[in-house]
């Protein structure tokens, strides 16, 4: 474990009540160029993929069975939990239990921890395209607010290693459901900026610009580092963001 390559946010390493890390390619006991590939979709051997979770779970101090882990469709759909466990059809979720960590699966979408410190609400969400396109994340907020008693002027957010703007190609029908500020033309190739559209979201639903963080990271053009689902196809493994309240301790 002692190579286990992990990215965190130094905003919620600030945060004593919340515990966050994404895992990497780097420190898994898969062969090559699966590495530290966490799913079991992806042709690895299960033995691989279970020794694998559980470094990266234990390195967070958590369990995969204690955790919280949805079922992602590329949807907008957003549940509030109380319980550990797999929930069908969901790109989001958001809990205030102490000791129930929430999990994410990307390669190449965008992972969004959403954490309010003064009401100790907590949130995580897997936006795609298509998941921003239905902004996901604004209702995720909202959801926060209304549901839980989130502040969303004292949430801070953190948006993690995803696709980037210099690598995210899009076709014209993808482009087109976004503003035209959110796509970059070179010669007669679009490009996305996942994490500019989700940050824009996040602005509108009224957090700080001072408090949100983002990854400069991206996971097509870094392929020491990260699995791309887009750079490698069939050959890529998968990632995941887990992040969980640890105490009551505020702040």
């Amino acid at each position: 474990m002692s190579d286990l390559r992990l990215i965190t946010s130094d905003k919620l390493s600030r945060c004593t009540s919340v515990r966050f890390a994404m895992s990497t390619r780097v420190g898994g006991v898969s062969p090559e160029p699966l590495g530290m590939n966490l799913s079991f979709r992806v042709g690895d051997e299960p033995e691989n993929v279970v020794e694998n979770r559980k470094l990266f779970f234990g390195s967070l101090g958590f369990t995969e069975s204690g955790s919280a882990i949805p079922h992602q469709c590329h949807s907008n759909t957003i549940q509030t939990i109380s319980r550990p466990g797999e929930f069908d059809a969901c790109d989001g979720l958001v809990t205030q239990i102490v000791g129930l960590p929430l999990v994410v699966t990307v390669a190449d979408c965008l992972p969004v921890v959403l954490f309010d410190p003064k009401n100790v609400v907590l949130g995580l969400v897997h936006a795609g395209w298509r998941g921003t396109a239905q902004r996901i994340v604004a209702k995720a907020v909202l959801l926060m607010v209304t549901q839980c008693g989130a502040d969303a002027g004292g949430m801070i957010a953190y948006l993690g290693p995803s696709a980037g703007v210099c690598c995210y190609e899009v076709g014209r029908e993808v482009a087109e459901v976004f503003s035209l500020d959110l796509v970059e033309q070179r010669d007669d190739r679009l490009y996305l900026n996942l994490k500019e559209a989700n940050c824009d979201q996040l602005l509108s639903t009224g957090l700080s610009k001072e408090n949100i963080e983002i990854s400069p990271y991206c996971t097509i053009c870094t392929p020491q580092l990260f699995h791309s689902y887009r750079r490698d196809r069939n050959k890529s493994g998968r990632m995941m963001a887990a992040v969980g309240l640890v105490n009551h301790a505020r702040g």
